[in-house]
């Protein structure tokens, strides 16, 4: 997939699509991944961007018409698991990379499942239930990564599925405020009830002690799935492929401390990581991705 790789129109005008995609709405990410190797970076790029289209695309249909929209994405993507045309660039794009990559359909086909599951579901009744969520719609996505850096075994696999689910857990208290405000409670039930945490606080955004005392459980669960998720890294392929996970790892753990830092407030407040604070991340994880597993 370099530069001297022939490619079609369609299969490049694809990779121009998911860098553009990518490099728009997710700028950390995209400034991390640009240290991949050519070939790796534009398989990550796509598999991203073609993730982002499906949720986009069912997210911007009418209610009543989610369920065949979702319906219809999941043909668009076994489509380009088969050799028939496809009138796609992204989707041209993926087909090549599916192809050098050999990503097996039942990854896309859970990360279907998962965003039937936002259609279906607005409340999870014990950790349980949100662990598979979790896994459909990230622990796959960090299964799919894997296969491009390079790693296989369960091992490798058990590692990526941690920082898949560790990173929606971190999505998940950030942005409770914004879930609750489109119907959706992911927290669990059974958390809530055991912390003393009412459906009225999240509405009110009250910040109470039960409420901060629930937080740092969850945020306990997710830096403990960010810690067992770095064992992984010795299985990837190459020093630049630790880096840009461990930054990954780096960045998005960062905003859990700013939640810390806000007191928990996640209501008034969204957690972010600073321009100053993703390039320090981005120099440690140079000097740890090249020198870790040595």
């Amino acid at each position: 997939m370099g530069c001297s790789e022939n490619l079609s129109p369609p299969v490049q005008k694809g990779f121009s699509q998911a860098r553009d995609i990518i490099r728009k709405h997710a700028k950390t990410f995209y400034l991390g991944a640009s240290m991949l190797p050519h070939k790796e970076r534009l398989a990550i790029f796509t598999v991203y961007a073609v993730s982002r289209w499906a949720d986009e695309s069912v997210d911007d249909s009418r209610i009543a018409d989610k369920e065949q929209r979702l319906e219809k994405i999941r043909a668009c993507i076994e489509a380009a698991y088969g050799n028939g045309p496809l009138d796609n660039p992204l989707l041209e794009a993926y087909r090549k990379i599916v192809s050098d990559y050999r990503i097996p359909i039942d990854y896309f086909r859970e990360l279907i499942e998962g965003m039937r599951m936002d259609l279906t579901k607005t409340r999870y009744g014990a950790f349980a239930e949100l662990d598979t969520y979790c896994y459909r719609v990230a622990g796959v996505i960090g299964l799919i990564t894997l296969s491009i850096l390079g790693g296989a075994g369960q091992e490798a696999q058990k590692h990526a599925i941690d920082l898949g689910t560790a990173m929606q857990l971190t999505n998940i208290v950030r942005d409770i405020r914004e879930d609750w405000e489109r119907g959706r409670l992911y927290l669990p039930q059974e958390e809530l009830a055991r912390f003393g945490v009412s459906e009225e606080d999240i509405a009110a955004g009250r910040v109470t002690q039960n409420f901060k005392t629930l937080m740092r459980f969850q945020i306990g669960r997710a830096r403990e799935l960010y810690r067992r998720s770095q064992k992984g890294l010795k299985y990837l392929r190459g020093a630049r492929a630790r880096f840009v996970v461990l930054a990954t790892q780096e960045m998005y753990a960062r905003i859990l401390s700013q939640i810390e830092h806000n007191h928990y407030d996640v209501f008034s407040r969204r957690a972010c990581v600073s321009t100053a604070q993703r390039i320090f991340i981005i120099f440690k994880a140079v000097i740890g991705g090249k020198y870790l597993c040595r």
